[in-house]
């Protein structure tokens, strides 16, 4: 018979998460993790076999999140939606948004993952690719790199760019942010002539 587990993957999730977001990437390690929840060491190694494995499952957990919605807008057809989705997400979920917009995925991760988180990345890359793609195509008629190009920019460059200033300042953007970002958005995603 086993021995009942006192701590669960998303407790330490949520550990490397909180340091990550407060102190920065470099400061998760185990230990660190296993201290921010008063756990012993061996058990974050039990779960995860590295420090890099751990983080992995971070980025995931928080790329997920975000991507989900922003995903569900585009599917609608709303693409104003799916821009401002950014800022109100960031406001929402701000420790995880330190996260997704300070740092790319390889200062996070710079080890090897496991196939099957191998695979879940794969496959959040190829959702959002698709879900873009297909939204391009019925905003445009076409889904050609300028098009491509343009909705990429309305959606992600504009918004990311517009709340990475407060992140940097530690503050959640303001709700006026979402005003500008629609305004760019509807002029930049106006049908070509």
């Amino acid at each position: 018979m086993g021995r009942n587990a006192h701590f669960n993957n998303e407790q330490f999730i949520d550990a490397a998460l909180k340091i990550a977001a407060a102190q920065g990437p470099a400061s998760v390690t185990i230990a660190a993790v296993a201290g921010e929840i008063r756990a012993p060491i061996g058990s974050v190694y039990h779960r995860f076999p590295s420090r890099d494995v751990l983080m992995a499952e971070v980025w995931l957990r928080v790329t997920a999140s975000f991507q989900d919605e922003f995903l569900t807008a585009l599917e609608k057809g709303e693409g104003i939606e799916a821009a401002l989705h950014t800022p109100r997400w960031v406001r929402q979920h701000f420790p995880e948004a330190r996260i997704l917009m300070l740092y790319r995925r390889e200062e996070l991760v710079t080890g090897v993952w496991p196939e099957e988180m191998k695979e879940r990345a794969l496959g959040l890359s190829l959702r959002l690719d698709a879900g873009i793609s297909e939204f391009t195509a019925r905003t445009f008629g076409k889904a050609g790199r300028e098009e491509i190009n343009r909705t990429v920019f309305a959606i992600i460059d504009v918004p990311c760019a517009a709340v990475l200033r407060y992140i940097r300042q530690g503050k959640k953007p303001p709700r006026s942010l979402e005003d500008y970002i629609a305004k760019t958005y509807n002029t930049i995603m106006r049908r070509m002539k």
